[in-house]
């Protein structure tokens, strides 16, 4: 067996991924505070074609070296906006009737296995900070939450790990409907 190389990978420029259908997701990031992590977050969105990022409060916005890292050219890729206030990206995804869910360890969530996305639905995802979470105020704006079953002697995954566990399992059930 032998690795392939970049150019048999078959992957589209920007231009043909702007274009392409995406998977109906935002990722809404909750002041996430590690560039780092925002950066790893941008990369994983392009790899599953997600529709935008929302970065709100503190979390960091391209252009930034520290993001680049990470991103390696997804802040090109992937559609961004900045919201100062997390409330006013959830009110103008709420206007378009996406679907807003909190991945966090809460009251009455709903373990991820068992959440099967409709596909007729538009979904926003929100990741929270890496030591509070999803905030208190966007909590009380989510229509769901979901929260990553876990078994180990830890409390939680980091932002970024969270973000490709719940992106893979959005786009292979969502894949697996259409």
């Amino acid at each position: 067996m032998r690795k392939l190389k970049l150019d048999e990978l078959g992957r589209s420029g920007i231009d043909e991924f702007k274009k392409q259908k995406k998977l109906p997701l935002t990722v809404i990031l909750d002041n996430v505070r590690s560039m780092h992590n925002i950066g790893s977050i941008f990369r994983t969105s392009d790899a599953f074609a997600i529709e935008q990022l929302f970065l709100c409060g503190i979390t960091a916005q391209p252009p930034h070296r520290e993001i680049e890292k990470t991103a390696l050219g997804a802040t090109q890729s992937v559609n961004w906006k900045h919201f100062e206030a997390i409330k006013d990206g959830i009110t103008k995804l709420k206007k378009e009737n996406y679907k807003i869910i909190a991945i966090e360890q809460a009251e009455g969530s709903i373990h991820l296995n068992n959440f099967q996305p409709d596909s007729k639905q538009k979904y926003a995802l929100i990741l929270g900070n890496e030591v509070d979470g999803v905030s208190d105020e966007a909590m009380e704006l989510i229509d769901e939450c979901i929260e990553i079953p876990q078994f180990g002697t830890k409390h939680s995954f980091n932002v970024v790990v969270t973000a490709g566990i719940v992106l893979w399992d959005f786009f292979n059930k969502l894949n697996k409907e259409s």
